[in-house]
This record gives C-alpha cells, sequence and structure tokens, in this order.
C-alpha cells in the first residue's frame, strides 16, 4: 500500500474535519466499536481493517455476532497473556472468552477475514519499547493503537496516524463518539501510552502544524524508512 490510516478513537476527532483526508488513504484501520456513521466529517467511512480487544468480542453488548460493523473487513483480535505465559497456558486462561465468540463469527460469517493474535506478539513489541525507552515503563501489553503501528509498517509506504498524538483540540472525552470524561485515555493507566507516543513522535515526519494543529503524524513504512548513520 502507499498510504495508510491509523484512526484512533480519541475525543479530539470531534470537530476535526479529518474525513476527507482518511478516507483518501488505500488502506484506513480503526479499533474495536468505533463508529462512522454520523461521524463521516471527522472520521470518514472507509474501513480496511479493525483491531479488536478482547471486551469487545466477549461482551454481549457490543453485539460482536451481530454488528455489521464486523462485517465485510479484515479484522484482528487480540486478548493478553502474562510476560512468561506459553501459548498453551493462555490458551487454557485467557483474559477473557475469546475464542467461543471467535469460532461462531468464523462459522456465521465465513467470508470475513478474522485473525486472532498470538499474545506473546505483544510482549515483543513491549520489549522493543522498553529498550527504546531510558526509563522502566508499565509491564503490561502495548495499545491496539501500538499494535497496528507495527501491523502497517512491512505493508505501507506511509503510515499517518490521526489524533495519536494529541492535536490542540485535545479534550478529557475518551472518545468521540461518547461522552466518557477520562484523562487516562490520552496518557494511559493501564497500557504504557506515554512512552508509544513519546517514540512515535521521534519518528514522525510531520512539521508541527500538521501534528498539532491538524491533527495527525506520519511514518515511514519499512520499505521507505530511511536510518541515520
Amino acid at each position: 500500500f502507499n498510504t495508510c490510516a491509523i484512526v484512533s478513537n480519541a475525543g479530539a476527532l470531534n470537530g476535526s474535519n479529518l474525513g476527507h483526508i482518511i478516507d483518501s488513504h488505500d488502506l484506513v484501520l480503526r479499533f474495536n466499536h468505533a463508529p462512522t456513521a454520523g461521524y463521516e466529517k471527522d472520521v470518514g467511512t472507509k474501513t480496511t481493517i479493525r483491531i479488536l480487544n478482547s471486551q469487545v468480542v466477549s461482551k454481549k453488548h457490543f453485539k460482536f455476532l451481530k454488528n455489521k460493523m464486523y462485517t465485510g473487513i479484515k479484522i484482528l483480535v487480540w486478548d493478553p497473556c502474562n510476560y512468561s505465559s506459553s501459548l498453551e497456558q493462555w490458551k487454557e486462561k485467557p483474559d477473557f472468552d475469546v475464542f467461543t465468540p471467535y469460532i461462531k463469527h468464523r462459522r456465521s460469517k465465513p467470508r470475513t477475514n478474522l485473525h486472532l493474535l498470538d499474545p506473546r506478539v505483544l510482549w515483543t513489541l513491549w520489549d522493543f519499547l522498553q529498550a527504546h525507552t531510558s526509563v522502566r515503563i508499565r509491564p503490561n501489553p502495548p495499545s491496539s493503537g501500538f499494535l497496528g503501528i507495527a501491523l502497517l509498517l512491512p505493508h505501507c509506504d506511509k503510515v499517518r496516524l490521526f489524533e495519536y498524538i494529541p492535536s490542540l483540540r485535545m479534550t478529557p472525552r475518551c472518545h468521540y463518539f461518547d461522552r466518557e470524561v477520562d484523562t487516562s485515555c490520552t496518557f494511559g493507566v493501564w497500557h504504557p501510552l506515554a512512552a508509544e507516543k513519546l517514540l512515535s513522535l521521534v519518528l514522525n515526519e510531520e512539521d508541527d502544524f500538521t501534528t498539532f494543529q491538524t491533527g495527525y503524524i506520519t511514518i515511514s513504512g519499512y520499505n521507505k524508512f530511511k536510518c541515520s548513520s
């Protein structure tokens, strides 16, 4: 892909008018149950991939098995494990019951491109993040956003992340689609969000106006990334 967009769920997307820019990308990645209907002007309409955490898949009120939001696209589902857990240990005791709805979805919607992440990958990303952070970070798996970056960098010439780095529109609202107020959604309590965002900012190729006023950063994919000597 030439250009890929990662659309956060941040409340700062409200009033951003970024929808047309987001939809201009070859691939658009979204997270969890974030809607586009009713928010097209700010977040666009295109969805190529959704990354879903195991709560969205397992809790009935998210309607994973019924909502059309989860059909006709590529879906990657993840559930965390302990740092030292084997795959078998995780399968015996996942954080949430991800396997039952996963199997039901595969059987009822066989055309949906649905995948389940090996949870050990999350700790590989955590190791990378810790290796590039000067202080000790929280020993919890990285966020879906950081997973999205890792997923797309091998496949996209340019990856643009919308409101991953907070712009001047930053708000205490967690999501653009609800009224929940919690600043930890931006800076993190469980996920090591601050470390993720600082590393992403180091890799950012946009100027300050685009980053903090318009509201997105750009990172070159692996095949375009140039390391300084």
